[in-house]
This record gives C-alpha cells, structure tokens and sequence, in this order.
C-alpha cells in the first residue's frame, strides 16, 4: 500500500510541478548522457529552496529526495512528502537519513541528496561539500551524477516563516532561467569507514558539480549574447 501511495502522488504532482517550470521558469538542461535505469544518485548544487522539486521535474521518473527536516514539519507539504517517501535529514541523526537511502538505492531507486546540505551562499560561490554524497557512493556502488545549477540570484524571494515554533528563512525562485547541466556519472569504490577517502571523494563531488554550475552560467551568458537585439562585442 505505501508503494501504491507514493507512486500515486509521484503521478499527480509531476505534471503540477511540471507545469511550473514549464511556464514560470526559463528551464535549459543539458545532458552530457543519458540516465541509465537502476540505483542512482543525483547530485545537485543547491541555490534555491525549490531546488529538490525543479530537479526532480527534469528527471522523467520518481526519486527520493533527502530534504531537511524543517520543511516535513510545515502543514500540507510536510504530509506530502511523508507521504511521497522523501527522506528527512534531521539535525544529529544523519546516519538515519544515510541508512534510509541506501535503502531505496537497494532497492534500484534513484536518490537526491545536495552534497552541500545549505542553500548556497547568496552572495555567490559555494558551501563546502558534506560527506553524505560520499558515503551513499561508497556503501552503495551506485554511480554519481553531479549536477549544476545556475540562476539569477537577484529574483530569488526570502520568505521568513514559523515552523514548529521557530523562524525559518527560506529562499524561493518563483520566476526566471534556471539552467542546469547534468555531468556523466562518478563512480567510486572503497571504506566508507575511510575518513580520508569520504572527504576527498565528497571534495570531487562538488569540485565537478561547481564546474557544471559554471558550465550552466556560461550557455546562459552565450544565449542571451544571442538574442535579436544583443549587443555585439568586439
């Protein structure tokens, strides 16, 4: 029953989510390859709150997404992703969200985690890579598809809330490109007790999700050099 459940909400918020990006935001992805079918970790940079569901939206097929826990506590939503069997990322209980995962990844499911565990610093750049990515590569053997985000910043809206009895800032992009490049898969394989083989491969993860985050900024800047009208530089 629990199955039937979050394939049947998969199916009728996909063409809801769907439907946003399609008219709200300016959505360019680019593939370096295809998806393959199986256990597989999508690994994005995380310059927005909707980030999970706008990814998601791309994908073609149902995924789990590790999302902090504020957000499962937040009335309707919350219930929806309970529901849905998205995963919830509690503060000291990371092992717990890592097991549930790796779970699903058993299971041949495709898993979202953003390896940076923060909305991405507003003033631009990155925050350092946490060493879940890593350790769901590791235990698994499930290959990695890093993935770049790029947006305007300037068009994000803040939105302070109450959740649970405490003020939560929260970082939506209601309208505007939002370009994305997908990168082939990083496969990895050792000791996930191996703190020094965790860090460095959570370290490559996100050293190749910042280049494909570039990669998305600079076919942004040549499109739009390349509309009727642009400017031509010498």
């Amino acid at each position: 029953m629990k199955k039937l459940v979050q394939k049947a909400l998969f199916g009728v918020s996909k063409p809801v989510v769907k439907t946003y990006t399609n008219t709200m935001l300016k959505m360019d992805v680019h593939h370096k390859c295809n998806f393959p079918a199986g256990a597989k970790i999508i690994a994005p940079n995380h310059p927005s709150t909707g980030d999970p569901f706008f990814v998601a939206s791309m994908l073609g097929h149902q995924s789990f997404i590790m999302i902090n826990d504020v957000l499962f506590n937040v009335p309707i939503l919350g219930e929806y992703l309970r529901r849905s069997g998205h995963i919830s990322v509690k503060p000291s209980h990371g092992q717990e969200a890592i097991d549930e995962a790796l779970e699903h990844l058993k299971s041949g499911h495709t898993v979202m985690i953003f390896p940076e565990g923060l909305i991405s610093p507003l003033a631009g750049g990155f925050h350092k890579a946490r060493t879940g990515v890593a350790r769901l590569a590791l235990a698994s053997g499930a290959p990695v598809f890093p993935v770049g985000i790029h947006l305007m910043k300037d068009k994000l809206h803040t939105l302070k809330s109450v959740v649970s009895g405490k003020e939560e800032i929260s970082h939506w992009y209601l309208r505007g490109p939002y370009n994305i490049t997908v990168g082939k898969p990083l496969r990895f394989s050792g000791d996930v007790e191996d703190r020094d083989l965790v860090k460095a491969t959570a370290n490559q993860v996100m050293l190749k999700i910042m280049r494909l985050a570039f990669e998305s900024e600079q076919r942004w800047n040549r499109n739009q050099r390349s509309l009727p009208g642009a400017l031509e530089t010498i």
